[in-house]
């Protein structure tokens, strides 16, 4: 099984490789003992998957090769956020908890419950993209951008909220990018769906006894999956 999953995987990676939009994740696995990581790479066509001992960078250069996407979808794991792409666009499920959980430590923090608000309002005016005029989704979008902007210019005192502020300077532009493309998602949850299965499988069976179960195990994931 696993010698004929492989020309198919390798195939799926170039799948990979070539689209313009790529979404990626990782989670724990165990092989021989070891903690090891397991990745996969989504895109609308294809689903890749791998397992290796490194959480870093260089798991992406060695999927991607001299590849590079023209947006990469990602949570703000440091790896991905360096991926080789002209764009990203930050996971804003991930920044909605994030804002939860700032709101729960600061209630009164006004700026943690606009900007959550306005970014729930920005994946909801996405799902009413095709129900809205051109005209009417240039307007609002243009709208929610200038929001975003006075959201960032507002000066805030609270040590708690300067990690999430910043992050929202720096990577900006990642923030509303699935607006101005339709192919964008808002998130990365079809790569955290992909996963779900390696998890329960984690769990259930506990380890990889090998290298080469885990890679046949990978290989096999991405045939089936895409």
């Amino acid at each position: 099984a696993r010698a004929a999953a492989q020309p198919e995987a390798a195939a799926i990676r170039q799948q990979i490789q070539q689209s313009p939009v790529i979404g990626s994740d990782e989670t724990g696995a165990r092989v021989d003992g070891r903690t090891w990581w397991q990745w996969v790479f989504v895109t609308p066509a294809a689903i890749y998957h791998c397992i290796c001992p490194s959480r870093g960078h260089d798991v992406i250069a060695q999927v991607m090769g001299t590849a590079q996407a023209e947006v990469w979808v990602a949570d703000c794991w440091k790896p991905q956020l360096a991926a080789p792409a002209a764009g990203l666009q930050l996971c804003l499920a991930h920044q909605i908890r994030n804002l939860q959980g700032l709101i729960d430590h600061c209630p009164r923090l006004q700026w943690a419950q606009e900007m959550q608000r306005l970014l729930r309002e920005a994946i909801h005016l996405a799902h009413r993209r095709a129900t809205l005029t051109p005209r009417g989704w240039q307007r609002r979008v243009t709208e929610l951008e200038h929001h975003l902007d006075r959201l960032l210019t507002r000066h805030l005192r609270q040590p708690a909220a300067q990690p999430l502020y910043r992050r929202y300077h720096k990577y900006r532009d990642a923030l509303l990018r699935f607006l101005h493309d339709d192919r964008v998602p808002s998130d990365n949850s079809a790569c955290e769906r992909a996963l779900r299965p390696a998890v329960i499988h984690r769990k259930v069976i506990g380890s990889f006894r090998s290298q080469w179960g885990a890679e046949a195990y990978a290989m096999l994931a991405s045939v089936i999956d895409t």
